[in-house]
């Protein structure tokens, strides 16, 4: 049925290419006059294909990623004899995904909607937090598709469009600057002994064992779920010939563009008779500075060597049965620190997290 559909789609663009292998016939044998006249129409034909595009699928997120305009234009892109590939990436499938609008990444429709509601934790000892974070430089990470027109097409869920970043990649992130923040790998390695074994003590506690570990393998207290962005952008890195100093042929990126907009969602949820045991006010601040270390920092994104990934935080928010949810915004933030010097999780941790724990050990 696949074999099928896609013999209807090879057929498809090759009725709507017809025209334009005429005029790339007519091309190669014009004179420099008309050359320019052939090029003109095969621009105007292009553009006419991709408004017509553009009016049939309008902001249908499924349509445009998952199903019709991307089989069409990879279809295109593939097939051997279609005339114009670049302009199906350049001139179609590029401008019309970059206007695409995703007003509630999430939720796809009104019956299905994937964003979290923290307001009713099951346990008093759970801590839920999210961290609304805007990215000041482009966020990629390679989706699997493999027949794509692009080379280096961002992460999409595969069913609806909606670009994402999976929990197991929050997880995997966080855990690293975890590390690093505590001493445990990096340049400057904690030497003392004690330190190191409470560090790890605190690893194996938020994260559990990592996969290759057999001995005391156990699940950690925090569960990651994805983040949704909304916005898809593009950025091109073009390769230069050291001959000739010009570029060679450019490599296209689909990103999530700066400005985008998403939430890091976790939830501390430490199980009855949890070994090794914890209390909260000894690993969250940790965790705490790890999250803002990641984001800032580091970044979140493929390509980090290069600066991709990184953010600046919004918001902080934490969440407990039984209490009002608290929140640390940036302006907040920024008031106290101008007479404090501290950073933004310690803010919130001791504004915000601290309070809604009161004299209890959650753990």
């Amino acid at each position: 049925m696949t074999w099928d559909y896609y013999i209807h789609v090879e057929q498809k663009i090759e009725a709507e290419t017809s025209s334009l292998s005429q005029l790339e016939a007519r091309l190669e044998t014009a004179n420099r006059r008309e050359r320019r006249q052939v090029r003109g129409q095969i621009e105007e034909k292009v553009n006419n294909t991709c408004e017509a595009w553009r009016q049939d699928i309008g902001d249908d997120l499924v349509r445009t990623l998952v199903t019709q305009l991307l089989d069409d234009v990879s279809t295109w892109w593939f097939v051997e004899r279609f005339p114009c590939k670049e302009e199906a990436r350049t001139k179609v499938y590029i401008p019309i995904t970059q206007k695409l609008t995703i007003s509630d990444p999430g939720k796809v429709c009104e019956d299905i909607d994937f964003r979290l509601d923290f307001q009713n934790l099951p346990l008093r000892n759970w801590l839920a937090f999210q961290v609304d974070f805007e990215l000041l430089t482009p966020w990629y990470s390679k989706d699997d598709r493999v027949f794509h027109i692009l080379d280096n097409p961002l992460r999409k869920d595969r069913v609806f469009g909606v670009p994402f970043m999976a929990a197991s990649s929050w997880k995997g992130m966080l855990r690293w600057v975890f590390l690093l923040v505590n001493k445990l790998i990096g340049p400057e390695q904690e030497k003392d002994e004690a330190k190191r074994e409470k560090a790890k003590a605190m690893e194996l506690h938020l994260f559990g064992n990592e996969k290759d570990e057999e001995k005391n393998f156990h699940q950690g207290a925090l569960v990651f779920y994805p983040t949704w962005f909304n916005k898809i952008g593009f950025e091109v890195i073009n390769p230069h010939s050291r001959e000739r100093r010009a570029g060679t042929k450019p490599i296209y990126y689909e990103v999530v563009p700066p400005g985008a907009k998403g939430t890091l969602s976790l939830l501390y949820a430490p199980w009855p008779g949890m070994k090794p045991s914890a209390n909260p006010r000894d690993v969250l601040p940790g965790l705490l500075e790890a999250i803002e270390t990641l984001l800032t920092t580091y970044g979140i994104s493929a390509k980090r060597t290069v600066g991709w990934g990184t953010a600046k935080i919004l918001e902080w928010r934490v969440y407990r049965k039984g209490k009002e949810s608290q929140g640390a915004t940036r302006g907040e933030w920024e008031k106290e620190k101008a007479e404090s010097k501290k950073e933004f999780w310690y803010f919130f941790w001791e504004h915000k997290v601290l309070p809604l724990l009161g004299e209890e050990c959650v753990s």
